[in-house]
Formats: C-alpha cells, sequence, structure tokens
C-alpha cells in the first residue's frame, strides 16, 4: 500500500449528496446507472454513472444520500460524462455496496 501525506488527503473533496434522479444507463458496458445527485449550493449538481446494479435500482436511489469525490476532472463514461466519482465497497461477490452516511447530514457536507 502506498503512503499518501496528510495534505494529499485534504486534497480529495469528499462530500455527501442526494440523489434527484437515476436512470438505467443499458449503453455501458457493463450494467450501470445513471445519477444526478445536488450537492448543495457550494458544489451544485452533478451526474455520474455508476456500476451498483447489483444492490441498487435507479427508482430506490431517488432520495438516498451517497458519497463522492467531487473534484476529479470530468471522464467520459461511453455516451455519458461523468462528473463526480460515487464511492462504494466491494460485497464478498465483489459488488459494490455505496459508501454513505449513518446518520442525517446536510447535503454538501464535506468529509473530515
Amino acid at each position: 500500500m502506498d503512503e499518501i501525506s496528510f495534505d494529499d488527503f485534504l486534497k480529495v473533496d469528499v462530500r455527501v449528496g442526494r440523489v434527484l434522479r437515476a436512470e438505467p444507463y443499458p449503453e455501458a458496458r457493463k450494467p450501470a446507472i445513471k445519477l444526478w445527485i445536488d450537492f448543495g449550493a457550494e458544489v451544485g449538481e452533478k451526474k455520474t454513472s455508476a456500476q451498483i446494479t447489483d444492490h441498487y435500482s435507479p427508482e430506490g436511489l431517488i432520495g438516498q444520500h451517497v458519497m463522492a469525490v467531487v473534484n476529479f476532472p470530468p471522464r467520459q463514461i461511453g455516451k455519458f460524462m461523468s462528473e463526480v466519482l460515487v464511492l462504494g465497497f466491494s460485497d464478498p461477490q465483489g459488488k459494490i455496496v455505496l459508501a454513505r452516511p449513518d446518520a442525517d447530514v446536510p447535503v454538501g457536507g464535506r468529509l473530515h
């Protein structure tokens, strides 16, 4: 495992957002869901695609909190421009489980 400095860690802007809209992304190489997420006034609404179809449905994600890195440059994912990286962990079968706060926190709140 490579070590990073605390200053390097502080450069990564991880925020909590609320999913406003979610749609299947059938054009993706691997099954994915397109997400539009509200990160509050400072960051605004951002979109992404996430390979989370094993544990989540688009309709079940609406209104849910998610955590994402919001300061990576946009990345083209097929025909969709991804603006943030939603965070998650692999379950024992390698399927992604979203990283989310376990209590209500304000939209746009930054990870400390």
